[in-house]
């Protein structure tokens, strides 16, 4: 065997003994993720029996309700008076709308801010 022909058969050796060494890395990492899967599993707590699933009500399914609601405005600041801090404000309840319309964006808008839409013109 000449020189040539040895270094390149040491580096083929090399090679091999690399990707040996990296793919019992991998196995090592895998087993390991799986064995940390088990462990964690094993703390969880088990799944619950069908008499512990949820039930539907007496009534029968909960159907939908639509309806417009109306908050509270929050209350002015009085001119040379102190602005309001969120302690100040009570909590700020609403009430069903009197009015069944529903509120709908101006024709031509997105209708939300940077919504790539062309804005009413």
């Amino acid at each position: 065997m000449d020189t040539a022909s040895m270094q390149l058969a040491a580096a083929s050796g090399l090679m091999s003994l690399v990707l040996f060494v990296v793919a019992v890395g991998v196995l090592a990492l895998l087993a390991g993720g799986f064995w940390m899967t088990s462990r964690v599993k094993y703390r969880e707590s088990p799944r619950p029996r069908p008499e512990e699933q949820p039930q539907l009500p007496p009534d029968g399914p909960v159907r939908e309700v639509r309806q417009n609601r109306d908050y509270e405005e929050v209350p002015e600041t009085p001119k040379g008076g102190r602005p309001l801090t969120p302690y100040d404000l009570r909590n700020q309840d609403s009430r069903p709308s009197a009015t069944k319309e529903r509120p709908r964006w101006s024709r031509g808008s997105s209708g939300s801010f940077g919504g790539g839409g062309l804005g009413a013109h």
